[in-house]
């Protein structure tokens, strides 16, 4: 997906200006406060963009060109420098889809969830059922380790591609 294409898709979603608070916005803002981390603006805003954009998984120049159209004052180092305070405090994950830029989405607090990755166009699809907990069982009882975490990413063709290649 190239960022023009992101940047329309999510234009689509939401008009600049209108990013709604939420339940996990203001949870994160509520955690940044109790480290006492000063919650400026551009922080704000950034972690509007990231709520609103949760299942486009962009990549921090992506969110760096959206940011800036409701506040061209952003800059590039600035997003860098708050997704890595929010990665710090779990508030932020990483996803490596294979194309060579680190993508991001907020934390979810709950046990990992898995990605579905589109070879043809790219898109990403989040399934939030743990698909791997009869296997993180074998493994504890069959070597004794304990797992605290895993990660799973499906490449494929998703159903619109495969739907369009029918035609």
């Amino acid at each position: 997906m190239t960022s023009n294409s992101f940047t329309r898709l999510v234009r689509g979603v939401v008009t600049v200006g209108e990013f709604p608070e939420d339940r996990s916005t203001e949870e994160i803002y509520q955690r940044l406060r109790e480290e006492d981390v000063k919650l400026t603006n551009q922080r704000r805003l950034i972690v509007r963009v990231l709520a609103q954009c949760r299942d486009e998984h962009p990549s921090v120049d992506e969110l760096h060109s959206i940011v800036r159209e409701e506040d061209p004052d952003v800059g590039l180092a600035t997003v860098y420098r708050t997704l890595d305070l929010l990665q710090r405090l779990d508030l932020v994950q990483t996803l490596d889809v294979g194309d060579g830029r680190t993508r991001y989405e907020l934390a979810t607090g709950m046990h990992q969830h898995h990605h579905l990755l589109c070879l043809q166009c790219g898109k990403i699809e989040e399934v939030d059922r743990d698909l791997l907990g009869a296997v993180e069982d074998t493994v504890e009882e069959l070597a004794g380790f304990r797992v605290v975490d895993h990660e799973l990413k499906m490449f494929g063709v998703c159903r619109n591609c495969q739907l369009e290649a029918q035609q």
